[in-house]
């Protein structure tokens, strides 16, 4: 976590200790949820190792994936988190899990204390929102084969850890399709 902070530059060293005794670590085992649609988000986390998958159920109550969170990220029901209203999402360890957690409560301390902190918190959203946008103009841009080839040219580990069911939901294919085009690109 302090090498994550260090990289932006944004906080002090005092800064990191102080933010390194506010958080708590825990572990989650694989299958458990960080947060079930119904709850209201009260926490963010930082992934120290592991993979989260998140998703929500359709109106014909199929899961939709819509996300993977990897190690060295944080992980929330942000809108949640920011609303204080129940989340309809889910998130669940697809692996066993250990990450640092902190409170609503004591970001809001963090933020009264100094700029820096709203520096970095705006920072990190402003990130999140970034990488929220591509995925939806790749969505709805780019065929089911390319964003495929996106997925195995910039996250291969995506293909390794990922039950297939999940991997097609996240690209919008039923598993059918998604081994036509795995075929596809291998010959």
């Amino acid at each position: 976590m302090r090498d994550y902070l260090e990289t932006y530059n944004i906080l002090t060293k005092d800064e990191i200790d102080l933010f390194e005794k506010k958080v708590t670590f825990k572990r989650l085992k694989k299958g458990d949820f960080f947060i079930k649609e119904g709850q209201i988000s009260k926490e963010v986390g930082f992934v120290i190792s592991g993979l989260f998958r998140s998703f929500y159920y359709s109106s014909s109550q199929e899961e939709v994936t819509y996300c993977f969170t990897f190690s060295d990220t944080f992980v929330s029901a942000y809108s949640s988190f920011l609303s204080q209203e129940k989340t309809v999402e889910n998130i669940q360890a697809l692996t066993d899990i250990e990450l640092l957690t902190i409170s609503k409560n004591e970001i809001l301390k963090l933020e009264q204390s100094s700029t820096n902190w709203l520096r970095l918190f705006k920072f990190i959203a402003e990130q999140e929102y970034i990488k929220m946008e591509k995925r939806i103009f790749l969505l709805q841009k780019e065929t089911a084969k390319q964003r495929y080839r996106d997925l195995l040219n910039n996250q291969p580990e995506l293909l390794q850890l990922i039950p297939l069911n999940y991997l097609s939901s996240y690209l919008g294919i039923t598993q059918r399709h998604l081994s036509r085009i795995r075929k596809m690109i291998s010959n």
